[in-house]
């Protein structure tokens, strides 16, 4: 292939499960050849890798070949008066933030990282803590430019070729290769959140918060213990500061130096570390830089090690609302099970439609948690969740998971058949193979 080569190691997934390497991985330098020529493509199926940050097999594609995006990461064109830009689908969400944020433009959404390649959030449709206002970012997408494996490129959007743009959009990189995307920024008046801070007792509570929270804040998030007897958390509630003093200098973040033998995280050190963060001194209200309140993760590299060799697994689910007491019962299921997660994120969602035929948000209440992979005991407690998570009418996040059963993918995805006859038929990846057998 055209300015490409095969790489000398595929990272891999971000939750470093035991994952077949591809048969073949490319490196296009030049959008203009992102893919083979049809002649030369091959057998094998063909699927788009970003900056590996998809937590289980969606972003394999072990009986066929990678094309990675990553250095595909140029800026086209930044519209600094309207806030629109143009961009490969290579360039990190990271980069991006450092040419916009400083001319009073940010995100219109952002997940929990900002090291993902604007390619994989728009093919993962990317939601963050502003979901009851803003959507999904698949939402503020203007135009994309899709790549098909017969060398045929279309611009697509909401008014062109709208169905394989509605595939495209949370379409997991199976509708062809995106090769840019265009997107309507948001102003921002300063590089700092103004958050609120407040402790719950209780799904009941954390809903009543909650409710309120979203009245009157952008971003409203809660971290939950789910080890609790009873569960609590912390629910924060932020909007863009118009603080003038310049945002703190970036500094390096920690590393991870090794993988531990065995996880770190585990029961007595997970029961420590919730209880010590859900009574740490905790400000009612505070003004803090943007990058820690949206990317708290990010200041350590390489947390994936802390989970040891076997890897863990992501639960990310959405129950629809009014079925929020299936949260208790998933919080219960967790704590008897002796598994836990420090990463214990829970948020709504809001009634904005996505835009994508197989877009993870729908209106209702978003749970992720995080688990060491420990074998058949992990997988017999998700066994328990998916049949709860099925009973409330819900469902599962493709791009964080790694075992989901078909049945649940099938139900909980409704528009599954529309969206098959939009696949590009030369791509695939692990996660599709194994919800079609």
């Amino acid at each position: 292939m055209s300015g490409a080569h095969r790489a000398a190691e595929h990272p891999g997934s971000w939750g470093r499960l035991p994952l077949a390497p591809p048969a073949n991985e490319y490196w296009p330098v030049d959008r203009a050849a992102a893919l083979p020529d049809p002649p030369q493509a091959g057998p094998t199926p063909l699927l788009a890798f970003g900056n590996g940050r998809s937590y289980g097999d969606v972003c394999a594609n072990s009986a066929g070949s990678l094309v990675h995006t990553r250095y595909l990461d140029r800026f086209i064109a930044f519209d600094r008066e309207h806030g629109v830009l143009r961009a490969e689908a290579g360039v990190l969400l990271d980069d991006l933030i450092r040419l916009v944020l400083p001319a009073g433009w940010f995100l219109p959404v952002t997940p929990g990282t900002c090291h993902v390649t604007l390619g994989g959030a728009v093919a993962n449709d990317v939601h963050g803590k502003n979901h009851h206002r803003a959507g999904t970012l698949g939402g503020h997408v203007r135009l994309l430019e899709l790549q098909r494996s017969t060398g045929e490129c279309l611009i697509c959007g909401p008014n062109q070729h709208a169905g394989l743009f509605s595939a495209t959009v949370g379409g997991l990189g199976l509708t062809g290769f995106i090769r840019w995307v265009e997107l309507q920024l948001t102003p921002v008046p300063s590089a700092w959140i103004t958050v609120e801070n407040v402790r719950f007792e209780g799904i009941a509570e954390f809903l009543a918060l909650n409710r309120k929270a979203e009245t009157r804040a952008e971003h409203v998030v809660a971290w939950i213990d789910c080890l609790a007897k009873r569960p609590r958390g912390i629910l924060m509630a932020g909007n863009h500061s118009a603080d003038s003093h310049p945002p703190p200098p970036l500094r390096a973040p920690l590393a991870v130096p090794f993988t531990p033998p065995v996880s770190a995280v585990n029961h007595w050190t997970l029961r420590a570390f919730n209880t010590a963060y859900f009574h740490r001194p905790l400000p009612t209200r505070q003004t803090v830089p943007l990058r820690p309140f949206f990317y708290p993760l990010d200041n350590l590299r390489d947390w994936n090690r802390l989970y040891g060799p076997r890897g863990f697994f992501q639960y990310q689910c959405v129950v629809p609302a009014g079925h929020e007491a299936a949260l208790e019962e998933i919080l219960a299921a967790v704590r008897d099970s002796g598994e836990g997660s420090f990463l214990a994120v829970l948020k709504t969602f809001g009634s904005r439609p996505s835009p994508g035929m197989l877009s993870f948000p729908r209106e209702g209440a978003n749970l992720a948690l995080d688990f060491p992979n420990r074998g058949e005991s992990t997988k017999r407690l998700f066994c328990r969740l998916d049949a709860i998570v099925a009973a409330a009418g819900g469902r599962l996040y493709p791009a964080k998971d790694a075992r989901m059963p078909a049945w649940l993918f099938r139900q909980g995805y409704p528009r599954l058949s529309e969206f098959a006859e939009h696949i590009d038929p030369g791509f695939s990846s692990n996660f599709w193979r194994r919800m079609m057998e």
